[in-house]
């Protein structure tokens, strides 16, 4: 068995070092420097001949420059004569860019997905990917994890005996269905119209909410603008109490605040796929970690084991 070299990017260090301490394993450093023109450079700082390379880096803030120092470090990897490269993307952002719905777009999703190929990305450990499409963009084995058994655990405290789960659109309602199974509750979800990317309009939820407990779940919120909406008609529609649950809390353009200033909200949860300063957390943010979950991913990776299998008992 080859050995196994875990590297991080600069993008979220803090959750490398969390899977590390997991696998017991190093994590080896990285040194990236700008040269006068602007151009990054990278070496990894570990020797890398014929062993199981993983990469960690989310594709966050600021994306373009966490994604081409990604890239280097996989081309870095392949050509140091690694014996595999896998990435580890706990946030694909470029997922959104899925489909061609206007004319003369690109489908980011996919050149980026081509752009990690061809550094060398030999495999792919992804957390829930924007839309299941996204998955085929990727021409290498792809492990598509979820963070669902993570909040289901965390929900499992309250008295869910009156609870609905609610998806703020049809798109999600399938992960919604699920998570609501996992918690044995039933599902509801938001009939929604997107007009911009922060202007949306839920005209109806499907599903009874009146007098319900509500969890409201979404893979990721950005500007809060989708679940902003689905609270007015949720408010409308008579919902007892509103929880908050995503996997990944990108809270931009002050969206954390404008959401935990609604008095009807008492609790925002998310993950810890992308990194949330101190200063932006507010007093009703609860963050789970799904380090444990990426590292047994990783561990079963390197020894040749089912990623599946940790699903089973989901």
């Amino acid at each position: 068995m080859r050995d196994i070299a875990v590297f991080s990017g600069s993008a979220h260090q803090e959750l490398a070092t969390e899977i590390c301490s997991h696998l017991e394993v190093p994590l080896h450093p990285v040194r990236t420097q700008r040269f006068a023109n602007d151009c990054l450079e990278v070496q990894l700082q570990a020797n890398c001949r014929e062993r199981d390379v993983f990469l960690i880096q989310p594709l966050v803030r600021p994306v373009q420059e966490n994604l081409v120092e990604l890239l280097l470090m996989t081309d870095a990897a392949r050509g140091a004569s690694a014996g595999r490269i896998t990435v580890v993307m706990p946030h694909y952002s470029y997922a959104r860019s899925d489909k061609k719905d206007a004319p003369r777009i690109s489908i980011g999703g996919r050149l980026v997905a081509d752009l990690m190929v061809a550094a060398g990305a030999d495999r792919v450990l992804a957390m829930t990917l924007h839309s299941p499409q996204v998955h085929g963009f990727f021409s290498v084995p792809v492990d598509h994890l979820h963070a669902l058994r993570e909040l289901a655990v965390h929900f499992r405290q309250y008295d869910l005996s009156n609870t609905t789960v609610v998806s703020p659109d049809l798109g999600n309602a399938k992960e919604a269905a699920h998570f609501a199974r996992l918690l044995g509750v039933p599902v509801a979800a938001g009939a929604k119209q997107r007009f911009a990317d922060d202007k949306v309009q839920i005209s109806s939820v499907i599903g009874q909410v009146a007098g319900r407990d509500v969890i409201v779940l979404d893979d990721e919120i950005a500007k809060g603008s989708t679940v902003l909406e689905l609270l007015d008609r949720l408010r409308e529609l008579g919902a007892r109490t509103i929880r908050v649950a995503c996997t990944h809390g990108l809270f931009s353009s002050g969206a954390l605040k404008r959401i935990g200033d609604q008095p009807d909200v008492l609790e925002i949860v998310c993950t810890n796929t992308v990194p949330i300063s101190a200063d932006e957390r507010g007093p009703k943010l609860k963050i789970l970690s799904i380090a444990p979950a990426l590292a047994e991913a990783m561990r079963r990776i390197h020894n040749g084991e089912s990623v599946s299998a940790l699903f089973d008992s989901s």
